[in-house]
Parts: C-alpha cells; sequence; structure tokens
C-alpha cells in the first residue's frame, strides 16, 4: 500500500464463552479512501469482527490497529475518543423514536461539540441534503419509510465527518430502490468526504458494483480476497457459489442429520 492502512488486523483470533472461535487468525489491512466489503454467509465473523474494530469487543489474540491507534491497548476513554472519529450505519438504522429527524441528524452535534445552534441547524440541514430528505427535517421516524429512515440514519452516521465508517448490513429490508439510492449514496459520501468505508454485508450484487476491494469469509477464516472483478473471475469453488448464490458447493444446503433415523415426533400409539 502506498500509505499506512486505517485498518489493519494482525492474526486475530475471537471466540464467545463455550462457543468455538468465532474468528480465527483473521489478518487485513485496509487503506485510505476505499469502500471495502466483508462478505460472508450468516453467521461467519462478519459482525463480530466489525465489533473488535469499534472496541465493543476486545480481541482475544491478535493485533488491531485502528486509524493509528491499537486497540486492544485504549482504556475505556481511549475507546470513546476512538469512536468519535468513527461514524456507523447500523443494521436497521436505529433511529430515536421520540426525537424529530433533525433532533436525530443534530444529537451528536449538539452532544460531542460547542457549535452554536445556528451552525449546528445549517449542519443538519446539509446533511440530510446530501441524503436527498432535507424535506422531512421535522418529520417523526414513524412517518418515514424504511429506506427514508435508512437515509437519515445515515445522514446521522456522518453528521460529525468521521474518517472511518461502519456498515453493518446496511441493505437489509429495502427494496430495490431504496437499496440502489443507499448504495450509491455510500459510495458518494465515501468520496465527497474523503473516508474510508468498510460494509459487513452479504448482498454480492450491490456491494460489487460500489467497492473497490472484498474479503470473503467462510466461518472464524478469511478465505478469499480481490478486486470484485478478480472474484467475480475466480474458480475457487467457495467464491463461485456465494457470488453465484448456487445451492451446491462447499457452503452446505442442508444441515447435518443423524445417519440413522430418529423418531423425533415419539413412538407411533399402537393399533
Amino acid at each position: 500500500m502506498d500509505r499506512d492502512p486505517i485498518v489493519e488486523i494482525k492474526r486475530v483470533s475471537f471466540g464467545y464463552e463455550r462457543a468455538r472461535l468465532a474468528l480465527d487468525d483473521v489478518s487485513l489491512a485496509i487503506a485510505p479512501g476505499k469502500v471495502v466489503a466483508i462478505m460472508g454467509q450468516s453467521g461467519c465473523g462478519k459482525t463480530t469482527l466489525l465489533r473488535i474494530l469499534a472496541g465493543w469487543l476486545r480481541a482475544g489474540a491478535g493485533a488491531v490497529r485502528v486509524l493509528g491507534q491499537d486497540v486492544n491497548a485504549l482504556d475505556g476513554a481511549g475507546i470513546f475518543a476512538l469512536r468519535r472519529r468513527m461514524g456507523m450505519l447500523f443494521q436497521f438504522g436505529a433511529l430515536f423514536t421520540d426525537m424529530t429527524v433533525f433532533d436525530n441528524v443534530a444529537f451528536q452535534m449538539r452532544e460531542h461539540t460547542d457549535l452554536p445552534p445556528e451552525l449546528i441547524e445549517d449542519l443538519v440541514l446539509m446533511k440530510l441534503e446530501a441524503v436527498g430528505l432535507r424535506g422531512v427535517a421535522g418529520l417523526m421516524p414513524s412517518e418515514l419509510s424504511g429506506g427514508m429512515a435508512r437515509r437519515v440514519a445515515l445522514a446521522r452516521a456522518v453528521a460529525l465527518d468521521p474518517q472511518l465508517m461502519l456498515y453493518d448490513e446496511p441493505f437489509t429490508g429495502l427494496d430495490p430502490i431504496s437499496l440502489g439510492v443507499t448504495a450509491r449514496l455510500i459510495r458518494t459520501l465515501n468520496d465527497s468526504l474523503g473516508q474510508t468505508s468498510i460494509l459487513v454485508s452479504h448482498d454480492v450484487a450491490e456491494c460489487f458494483d460500489i467497492v473497490d476491494y472484498v474479503y470473503m469469509m467462510s466461518p472464524g477464516h478469511i478465505v478469499a480476497q480481490g478486486t470484485p472483478a478478480e472474484l467475480r473471475r475466480s474458480k475457487e469453488p467457495f467464491v463461485v457459489q456465494f457470488v453465484r448464490g448456487e445451492t451446491d458447493g462447499p457452503i452446505p444446503f442442508q444441515y447435518p442429520a443423524p445417519e440413522a433415523a430418529v423418531d423425533y415426533a415419539g413412538a407411533a400409539p399402537n393399533g
């Protein structure tokens, strides 16, 4: 890489209590200004990895550097300071339901800055304009469609112009139009604000259209990586199955069952 990575993970492992390792010897690096996807089937460790980057979970082994900071070495105050340089779009937006759209977007500015109210108002309307929703500033979240709510959440996530954006399944539950709009906004905001973005997703078509690089995960491991074009050309069975959405391949469709017949319903009555 030409510049030091914004995110660098080296040989990271993590396990939940009484469970197999959710991450096992995972390494990756993400350059400034890039939009990168971490992809794989449900339960493969994608969101766990995102939580480690944000400092919500601490790696059991390995090194985690984010925005030049050794995350494993930070105390609570250090983690909080690091998160102020990051933005996060949660899977379903997670707007404050008792606040207007305006107040949702203004929340971080009021909590974490000393900006005067008139400047906050200008900035909030600017962020809403960037996602095409300046006109809904006075509405409540319950008055928005799912796609509009996700765009408001995106405006709130970039309110403080974070250096690093983390997206946890940003396309879940969206109709095709809202999905396309959200995907383009992620790319546009990343480039216009000079950010670096990480998307956790399993939506191949949308991610491949907007990202620069992809890491593909099988449970606990990174099993493939490359540009979208490289992965589309890949002959690796896992990549081929995932990208094409095929039933047959290394990702099993059938959950393993006992070889012998099992009477799950109990013995049949006599007679």
